[in-house]
């Protein structure tokens, strides 16, 4: 194990640890055997070792997303994902908090893969026209709404006591984001899956029929008709 992994693992043990969800760089260095200048020359500061660390630790849980085989339906890959990400949380609360800390100026590379991984699921649903927003804005939804319910949840355990609130979470913002049977859908409903449908596979198409400017264009118009006319 080189330097730089032994001072990760050394860090995320700590972390693991810490009752205040903070650890020291004395701590680190001692518990990794190196002197405090290593730290510096290796992450540049505190901040970047511990956006390394978050990285380190929420890898375990994207490689298992990654090594997931994906179900014939992708709402249950949608719904797996939510409920892992919120068992991760309560698993790793130090770790979690980290990840989404405002004052963490290095944003951690695993918040990206993991919105990206996000955003694969809601592209599936999308191409089977079960999508009634933009996959950018449904993968910002589930996001945010699954973030907020699991720091809720290893925050404030007095207030939100109970696990199942992350189901009903769950289940809400899934129907404010997906179309589930289009017979029953109004014709709102019906063309917002049609345009996030049509919106999820341009970049299927080959040879490619539009120029850049006629891409954009139509990625913008179709991006619109979600939120355009009355239900039904």
């Amino acid at each position: 194990m080189d330097t730089r992994q032994a001072m990760i693992e050394a860090a995320a043990d700590l972390l693991a640890r810490s009752p205040s969800g903070d650890v020291s760089t004395r701590a680190v260095c001692e518990a990794a055997g190196v002197q405090q200048p290593v730290l510096y020359r290796l992450f540049g500061d505190k901040d970047g070792l511990l956006a390394a660390t978050v990285d380190h630790v929420w890898d375990q849980y994207l490689g298992a997303k990654r090594a997931a085989e994906k179900s014939v339906d992708p709402l249950e890959d949608l719904r797996a994902g939510w409920d892992s990400h919120t068992a991760f949380a309560l698993a790793h609360p130090n770790a979690y908090k980290l990840m989404f800390a405002p004052a963490l100026r290095s944003a951690p590379e695993a918040a990206r893969e993991a919105m990206r991984i996000l955003r694969e699921v809601l592209e599936r649903l999308a191409a089977q026209g079960r999508l009634r927003v933009p996959a950018d804005d449904a993968a910002r939804m589930v996001m945010s709404a699954n973030t907020g319910v699991a720091l809720a949840l290893i925050t404030r355990p007095a207030l939100y006591p109970d696990v199942g609130l992350s189901t009903l979470v769950r289940d809400a913002i899934h129907r404010a984001v997906l179309v589930d049977r289009v017979a029953d859908t109004s014709a709102r409903d019906a063309r917002a899956a049609a345009a996030s449908t049509l919106l999820a596979s341009l970049d299927e198409l080959t040879p490619d029929p539009f120029t850049s400017a006629e891409s954009a264009l139509l990625e913008q118009w179709l991006e619109r008709i979600p939120a355009a006319g009355p239900s039904d």
